[in-house]
């Protein structure tokens, strides 16, 4: 057996880190935060029936007043990016970050002003407004993580898609000499990915399709490079030798060619539902403001 094709097999393996990261990058800050909110969230709901905090006065009356207005600044990402004349405020990228973090903690400290009780029917209104606004964040950031590089990256284009999934299929001329029929299905998927010649994309129920049938695909795959690996393996000591190895690589490869095709092939859907998700959240967003106001002036004049 060529030893420059195992090798190439094994260096298929760094795909992985060019589109996950490294096991340092992943434990950034993001995860600590988000792990932080869920933990207060717990302490809160488990300690609210001992009424600490009275949202009237003191404590609970400045939370609700910090993380009201923690709320309201959300507004100023939405202004730097489309109004040209606030360009001095900085980068989109600064705003972007400030409005994910303060989209977290504002809710919270609401939730905390509350003591996690509904109250009277105002501040329901206002409370479930905040809370529909917060889940269509969580919302929001699902779709912008499958339509751009990353969480803070700028928008992705079909066009730097497929030129990942070109270098991935250069990246598998090792496996074509191990296994031919696994890079035969693999060009063949790739193909169909990419839909239509002109667009190089599918169309929405198709993309649904294969999102439906993306884990089928992912198996059968596996299952696929296995058998075909173990014939080898049966007449070639090198590749009996290597069989663990080869098989490793192989699998990380598959599972990184399905998520990428994948993420080509749901493309157009994620930028539909993108769309969709703007025109929906502006709205929710001055109904939450609007409710909160009114929330404000009934406490202050009853």
């Amino acid at each position: 057996m060529n030893e420059i094709a195992l090798e190439r097999v094994f260096a298929s393996g760094g795909f992985r880190t060019r589109l996950f990261g490294t096991r340092e990058t992943r434990q950034s800050s993001t995860f600590y935060g988000y792990s932080l909110t869920l933990i207060a969230l717990g302490a809160g709901w488990l300690l609210r029936g001992y009424n600490l905090i009275d949202p009237k006065e003191g404590l609970g009356y400045w939370l609700g007043i910090i993380g009201g207005s923690m709320m309201l600044v959300l507004i100023l990402y939405p202004l730097r990016k489309r109004v040209r004349a606030l360009r001095f405020l900085g980068r989109t990228t600064h705003w972007f970050r400030l409005h994910m973090v303060l989209g977290v903690l504002g809710p919270v400290l609401v939730l905390y002003h509350s003591n996690f009780n509904l109250g009277s029917f105002n501040s329901r209104v206002a409370l479930y407004c905040m809370l529909m606004v917060a889940g269509s964040g969580v919302i929001g950031k699902y779709l912008y993580a499958h339509i751009c590089n990353g969480l803070y990256g700028g928008k992705s284009s079909l066009k730097d898609l497929r030129n990942d999934l070109r270098q991935s299929l250069e990246k598998s001329h090792g496996l074509a000499t191990l296994l031919p029929q696994l890079t035969t299905r693999l060009e063949a998927l790739a193909a169909e990915a990419q839909g239509c010649s002109i667009t190089g994309s599918l169309g929405l129920r198709a993309s649904l399709s294969w999102s439906l049938r993306k884990y089928v695909m992912w198996i059968s795959l596996s299952r696929a490079a296995r058998a075909e690996l173990r014939a080898r393996a049966a007449a070639s000591p090198t590749v009996a030798r290597d069989f663990q190895r080869l098989r490793k690589a192989s699998a990380v490869y598959i599972k990184n060619f399905v998520r990428l095709t994948t993420r080509i092939a749901q493309f157009t859907l994620f930028e539909r539902l993108s769309s969709l998700w703007h025109v929906l959240h502006m709205p929710l967003f001055f109904m939450m403001v609007i409710s909160a106001l009114l929330h404000v002036l009934a406490v202050h004049m009853y």
